[in-house]
């Protein structure tokens, strides 16, 4: 009798413990829920991340609030979003520079890119645009491409092993051209100095790029993405412009610790798909240059990061910058 009591309360206890995280799933969230941004504030993507957090907050019925926590080409913030209590109250908002571009570019990682973390939604793409200097006597792709074969160019990034880099390469070796690489230490100062002329060429995300193409001081020739940009639709993508098959874009998603429970997993990211489908949320994306991505079902997401990893290392190899940081 005794031995049939205590398996009974072995039972109980058992049955009590599978039960807690579902229970506190249940209630799920009871309080503040805090977004970590790999990225200083005012960025394209820090001011969608905020967005994203206004409409979530209003769907929960609880403060949903950004913590910016930038450096080391994101790869901080996103360490930060890994190592939190995976209780679902602490979600971090990594991106294709630190899951696909990071773990081959750096000798080592403070964060395990396939195994901690738990991809909730896809939520945003950044094309990005390929700009010239006005002074150069090119108004189109296959104009550069010309030029290039018979002129030394040179363009500029924000960075070895940046995506405006990466894109470059990209570029160079689909349309068989050489150009010498001129990194800076970030985007910006690039960007003024193909402005100025000191640079040639650039491939630009779009926060900067928006108001000096329309303000005259660079030309665009051409977007990264398949589809062109609603904020500039008249631009070209560069497949239609004369290099088939180029497809480029920065990724965010968000991401919750490895361990986070299921169920908050699946609430979070149905709610994710609810924000990310409203015309509202797409059209404000739209004016900071960023796509709105209604989210693949979340068995597809740890495929979708693997193959973005496989495709960006290997460009890196290729460039010769793997394990360079």
């Amino acid at each position: 009798m005794r031995v049939l009591i205590r398996c009974i309360a072995t039972m109980v206890i058992l049955v009590a413990v599978v039960q807690q995280p579902f229970a506190r799933a249940a209630d799920y969230p009871t309080h503040t829920i805090t977004l970590i941004v790999p990225w200083p504030p005012g960025g394209a993507v820090d001011i969608s991340v905020r967005i994203i957090a206004r409409k979530l907050s209003d769907q929960l019925g609880k403060p949903v609030i950004i913590e910016n926590r930038p450096g080391g080409g994101s790869t901080v913030g996103t360490a930060a979003g890994a190592k939190a209590v995976p209780d679902g109250y602490t979600l971090g908002i990594p991106g294709s520079g630190s899951l696909a571009i990071a773990p081959t570019l750096y000798k080592s990682l403070p964060y395990d890119p396939s195994g901690d973390f738990a991809p909730i939604a896809l939520v945003g793409r950044v094309p990005f645009v390929l700009l010239v200097n006005p002074s150069l006597p090119i108004t189109s792709v296959g104009e550069l491409i010309k030029y290039a074969k018979e002129h030394k160019l040179n363009y500029a990034s924000g960075g070895a092993g940046s995506p405006h880099h990466l894109y470059a390469e990209m570029f160079s070796r689909m349309t068989s051209i050489e150009m010498e690489h001129i990194p800076y230490k970030g985007s910006a100062d690039g960007i003024k100095d193909v402005v100025a002329g000191h640079v040639q060429l650039m491939f630009s995300d779009p926060a900067p790029a928006i108001s000096l193409i329309r303000a005259g001081t660079v030309r665009a020739l051409g977007v990264t993405t398949m589809t062109r940009w609603s904020v500039a639709p008249e631009i070209p993508t560069l497949n239609e412009a004369g290099v088939p098959g180029f497809d480029a874009s920065g990724w965010f998603m968000v991401a919750g610790p490895a361990e986070t429970p299921k169920p908050i997993i699946e609430r979070l990211h149905a709610e994710l798909k609810r924000v990310m489908g409203s015309a509202e949320v797409e059209q404000a994306f739209s004016r900071t240059g960023v796509i709105a991505v209604v989210s693949p079902p979340l068995a597809e997401l740890p495929r979708f990061i693997s193959t973005e990893k496989s495709r960006w290392g290997s460009i890196v190899q290729q460039v010769g910058l793997a394990g360079s940081q």
